[in-house]
């Protein structure tokens, strides 16, 4: 029987669910608050200079791969990807650099310079990686979560102790290696991923697996392309999309959604799924008595980091990989300044990425596009002045490290942090990826994707299973569109 459905929010995850949805015959609307679709994955054109303004690392490509695959399209029917070479390189300091090869014979002997028998170790750590990898994927990746019961099957129970789920990935990593340098390159994601790295389960050492083994890649035109392909195959099976729309109200009447309320403008739906903030949603959106979740249970949430970006035009070629690691400063303090103690921290590690040195499309001819991401904790006061102490300071930091001038040679720059977060997304507390990846905020332990009070209300996106990330992202929209049809049958 055909529905019609309502998504609120065009993330990916939004899109992708509204296309799962509208493929099977349904009639599907999304209404969007911003004035264009994509969600984080935007991207800010000035002076010549375009920039990804949001996520810019494309890992786990057999996820995408997949979510074309099932709409009958491949990727490269929407972008051409390149495998960046080196992944990423990290500076330690002066004159001490390390480039993440993607030649993994390569890799790991230039670890062995690091540690004798480290390469080794990393192919025993990657083949560990990779059988976690394959179970996570494969079989439980895609569930719904709204019972710990979906997981209590032979299949799955002989496989969830090789997934390491109570053991964390800081001492994973130290069962293998000793180098400083090495479990610093290694526990980065888990950084990513919204946790210190001693609170995350060693099942996530599958983000090295992507990372090092399926590699990291850039789209053709940029993150923003798949922004445009996954609202293209959207809009090939019938999705309607409004935008310039926030929603002020979710409609009931008595326990189920008859539509939502946007702009002054009413939208009746069967099914509301939303893609929105969960928080956003259930505080501003819901009367209280209908809310999943309290303000206190969000308040005792472990969060992922905001994050401070900076934009820069450069007139000027410098000499610096796509992907770049500023890990010259202390790691564990950082992690401290973000978790334990959450305050803007005194000299952070930060990220770069110059995507001009995969796509010279990006920039003038002479010049580069700089991103700079420093990970820093939610909920902190956002001033003018604190960006421009940071930037000052990484770009000085940059000077030092790579030998060359960049301040002289900067034409603008802008930067973006909790107050943009919060303006253009809701997001809860200014975060930038969702949930920590904890392990009582992993699967069945997330947000539920149904509301438990109202039959016909559902949510997808960063902040419920899997997870945060581009590829989860696709996921979410999948398993949420699958749940949404086995309920109307």
């Amino acid at each position: 029987m055909s529905k019609d459905i309502i998504v609120v929010g065009s993330g990916l995850a939004g899109m992708a669910c509204a296309s799962y949805l509208a493929k099977n015959n349904h009639s599907v609307t999304v209404i969007e608050k911003n004035s264009t679709y994509g969600g984080r994955l935007q991207s800010i054109s000035k002076n010549g200079y375009t920039f990804d303004s949001g996520p810019s690392w494309y890992w786990m490509p057999d996820i995408f791969d997949s979510f074309f695959a099932d709409f009958g399209k491949s990727t490269s029917d929407f972008y051409d990807l390149k495998r960046i070479n080196p992944g990423y390189r990290v500076y330690f300091g002066d004159d001490d650099t390390f480039d993440l090869e993607e030649d993994l014979i390569l890799l790991k002997n230039r670890l062995d310079d690091l540690e004798e028998g480290a390469g080794d170790s990393l192919q025993k750590y990657l083949d560990d990686a990779k059988e976690k990898y394959n179970v996570a994927v494969q079989k439980f990746m895609y569930k719904p979560s709204l019972s710990p019961l979906e997981y209590i099957k032979s299949d799955l129970i002989k496989r969830i102790g090789r997934l390491n789920l109570f053991r964390p990935i800081s001492k994973h990593i130290r069962d293998h290696f000793s180098d400083p340098k090495i479990i610093q390159m290694l526990e980065f994601p888990s950084l990513l991923l919204g946790a210190k790295p001693s609170d995350t389960p060693a099942l996530y050492s599958i983000m090295n697996y992507a990372d090092i083994v399926l590699g990291t890649w850039y789209p053709s035109g940029g993150i923003r392309s798949v922004a445009k392909a996954v609202y293209e195959v959207a809009r090939s099976v019938g999705v309607n999309f409004v935008f310039d729309s926030p929603i002020d109200e979710i409609l009931l009447q008595g326990k189920k959604v008859k539509g939502v309320m946007a702009t002054g403008n009413s939208y009746n739906g069967d099914i509301v799924v939303a893609n929105a903030d969960y928080h956003h949603v259930e505080q501003k959106m819901l009367p209280k008595k209908f809310r999943n979740y309290s303000e206190s249970y969000w308040s005792n949430r472990t969060m992922s980091p905001s994050a401070l970006l900076f934009y820069v035009g450069l007139n000027n070629k410098i000499e610096i990989p796509h992907h770049a690691l500023f890990f010259d400063t202390d790691f564990n303090q950082h992690a401290k300044d973000i978790y334990d103690h959450p305050k803007w921290p005194e000299s952070p590690l930060f990220y770069t990425s110059c995507t001009s040195k995969s796509d010279p499309n990006v920039a003038p001819e002479s010049g580069e596009t700089l991103f700079i991401l420093i990970p820093v904790a939610t909920n902190l006061i956002d001033k003018e002045e604190t960006r421009k102490k940071y930037f000052d300071q990484v770009i000085s930091r940059m000077e030092l490290l790579t030998k060359q001038k960049i301040a002289d040679h900067i034409e603008f720059y802008e930067s973006y942090g909790h107050k943009n977060f919060i303006s253009d997304f809701n997001s809860f507390q200014g975060n930038a990826y969702g949930l920590a990846n904890t392990l009582f905020q992993t699967a069945f332990l997330k947000p539920k994707i149904k509301n438990k009070k109202i039959s016909n209300l559902y949510y997808t996106g960063q902040l419920t299973v899997p997870g945060p990330g581009m590829p989860p992202a696709l996921v979410s929209g999948k398993v949420v569109a699958d749940q949404v049809m086995s309920d109307i049958k």
